[in-house]
């Protein structure tokens, strides 16, 4: 498939109609959101059968959590002028024995670079979950998740990794006190002085 690189409404309309992968669930139906003024990129993984059903990104319980670590309404969170929610996957993968299954393997190569390199205002990324810390850290993440995330601060304050929201992660948030404490407040911070900026 040809990519359109460089202008972003255009690039959109070309993910959006992309087919590339087969024997999806619900079909290819990618899900993204993003506007050239975006000051934030959120990288999650890849959208749940929930989100899928309702056509908006982290629009679940692990949206809300997201946004209370954002500090950020509904409003602020799905204007794409603020936020682009750009996953590694950006259709609804399916499930398996341990839940959701990974990212279809396509998509990131194929759209990945040319959406980032679409959005020059990015001043902060947000890297939810393995597949987008490989991807956006590569060999500067630890072993583990939360070795990378302890280690916040090396990455600060053009990108941050985090655990996924997810209500599946409860014993990660009940193990890891500090990360709301400490980190969350840090984060409260950074995103309300990128949203002043949003003309």
């Amino acid at each position: 498939m040809a990519v359109n690189p460089g202008n972003l409404d255009e690039l959109l309309k070309d993910v959006r109609a992309c087919t590339v992968c087969s024997g999806l669930p619900f079909g290819p139906d990618p899900l993204l959101q993003a506007g050239s003024t975006a000051k934030i990129l959120i990288a999650g993984q890849a959208p749940g059968s929930k989100t899928h059903e309702k056509g908006r990104p982290f629009d679940d319980q692990s949206g809300k959590r997201l946004r209370t670590w954002l500090g950020v309404t509904e409003d602020q969170f799905y204007d794409p002028g603020l936020f682009a929610i750009i996953p590694m996957g950006f259709c609804f993968p399916g499930t398996g024995k341990g839940g959701d299954l990974p990212p279809r393997p396509e998509c990131a190569p194929l759209w990945r670079k040319p959406l980032l390199d679409s959005l020059p205002a990015i001043e902060l990324t947000l890297i939810l979950g393995q597949y987008a810390l490989h991807w956006h850290l590569g060999d500067a993440k630890s072993k583990t998740l939360t070795e990378t995330v302890k280690r916040w601060e090396e990455f600060w304050p053009c990108a941050l990794p985090l655990p996924h929201p997810s209500p599946r992660n409860i014993r990660w948030f009940n193990a890891n006190p500090w990360f709301e404490a400490e980190l969350v407040p840090v984060l409260h911070e950074r995103v309300a002085r990128l949203i002043k900026k949003h003309p």
